[in-house]
């Protein structure tokens, strides 16, 4: 098996809806643009990961929202390198078509109170059904590690709450654990590092909830 020496997440730049939650009611969720201060975001988060790549071959996957693939475009990434497959298990989690604004928030709060794991938006997702479809991609990824011309460097563009469990399915995380964690900042990057024991380490830790 070809595991590769890096897996980079890299959360979405700065989009419509981390700044105005108002969006919601009249733009669905996968069609939010970026802002100028996200393409920003993903032009500097660019410049260091095509710094760590340096001439290596790059496998992306990359979620099939709108802020997901314009985060993907603006890093710059050399194409003879890249291959990239979209891949909609790394869709963020779905809240259910549409929304009313003050039912968003008063369903945030309810989601602070009840837990992020387990609590369901109505007519969306709980956590735990994101975590399901983590643990789905796995079984694509690991079968992909077992192609003998597998690149070095894989690349998840996809959202702050998959990154999460992502990391979560991938070191066993308790529940307790997952949900002490924050969300990494819009372009902001975690790396599982291949050590020469075999297994991954992550490169800095989630900020923790104050």
């Amino acid at each position: 098996m070809a595991r590769p020496r890096r897996i980079v997440l890299i959360r979405h730049g700065e989009s419509e809806g981390n700044v105005d939650e108002s969006i919601y009611e009249r733009v669905p969720d996968h069609a939010l643009t970026l802002t100028a201060r996200g393409r920003e975001q993903a032009r500097a988060a660019g410049a260091e990961l095509r710094t760590m790549f340096g001439m290596e071959r790059i496998q992306v996957y990359v979620s099939p929202y709108t802020r997901t693939r314009q985060t993907l475009e603006l890093l710059g990434l050399e194409p003879a390198r890249v291959r990239v497959m979209e891949e909609p298990r790394l869709r963020e989690q779905d809240w259910g078509n549409l929304q009313d604004l003050e039912d968003i928030r008063r369903q945030k709060k309810l989601r602070d109170a009840y837990g992020h794991f387990y609590y369901r938006f109505a007519r969306g997702e709980s956590g735990a059904d994101v975590y399901d479809r983590v643990g789905a991609f796995f079984e694509t990824l690991h079968r992909n590690f077992l192609r003998p011309d597998y690149p070095p460097n894989v690349l998840l563009v996809c959202h702050g709450l998959m990154m999460r469990l992502f990391c979560m399915r991938w070191f066993h995380w308790s529940v307790d654990e997952f949900e002490a964690l924050s969300n990494p900042d819009n372009g902001e990057t975690r790396t599982l590092l291949l050590g020469p024991d075999g297994r991954y380490t992550l490169d800095r830790p989630f900020d923790r909830w104050t």
